[in-house]
C-alpha cells in the first residue's frame, strides 16, 4: 500500500511542478507563441522564438524552482516517511528532465545550462523541509499538550 501511496505522491509532485512551470510561462502574453495550453507540445519551436530572451530563461529557472519547490512540498505531504527524501527524488526528475531538454534542444543560454544544476535539488530540499518542520511542530505540540492534559 505504501508503494501505492508513494508512487501516487510522486506522480502528484511532479504534475503540480509541471503545471506551476506551464502557468509560469502563461504569465506573460508575449511569451505565448503557441496555440496550445501548455507551450510543451511544441516545445522546440516554442524556445526557437524565444532564444535571445534571457529574462525568459531567468524566469523559466525561478518558476521551475518555485514549482519544484511547490511540488515537493505536495510530495512531502502525502508520503508517510523519508519526506525529504521523496521531495528531494521531485528534484531529481525535474533535473533529468531539465537536462533531457538542454541536451536535445540547442537553443538555452549557458546561464542556464549551468544554473539548472542550483535550482531543482535546492529548492525541492527545500520543500521537503518546510514539510518535516511543520509536521516536527506539530508533533511536538501534540506531545506538549498531552503532558499537560495528564497533570
Amino acid at each position: 500500500m505504501s508503494f501505492i501511496r508513494n508512487t501516487f505522491a510522486v506522480l502528484m509532485g511532479l504534475s503540480i511542478a509541471g503545471l506551476i512551470i506551464t502557468l509560469g510561462i502563461r504569465v506573460f502574453p508575449q511569451w505565448i507563441t503557441f496555440d496550445a495550453f501548455a507551450p510543451f507540445e511544441h516545445w522546440q519551436r516554442f524556445l526557437y522564438s524565444m532564444r535571445n530572451d534571457e529574462a525568459f530563461f531567468g524566469f523559466l529557472l525561478f518558476i521551475s524552482g518555485l514549482g519544484t519547490t511547490i511540488g515537493g512540498v505536495a510530495t512531502a505531504i502525502i508520503v508517510k516517511y523519508a519526506k525529504v527524501a521523496y521531495a528531494i527524488l521531485i528534484g531529481f526528475i525535474m533535473l533529468f528532465i531539465a537536462m533531457l531538454d538542454v541536451i536535445i534542444f540547442p537553443y538555452h543560454p549557458t546561464f542556464y545550462k549551468i544554473s539548472i544544476f542550483l535550482t531543482f535539488f535546492p529548492f525541492s530540499w527545500i520543500g521537503g523541509k518546510i514539510v518535516e518542520i511543520i509536521y516536527e511542530r506539530n508533533k511536538k505540540k501534540r506531545i506538549a499538550d498531552k503532558m499537560n492534559r495528564t497533570k
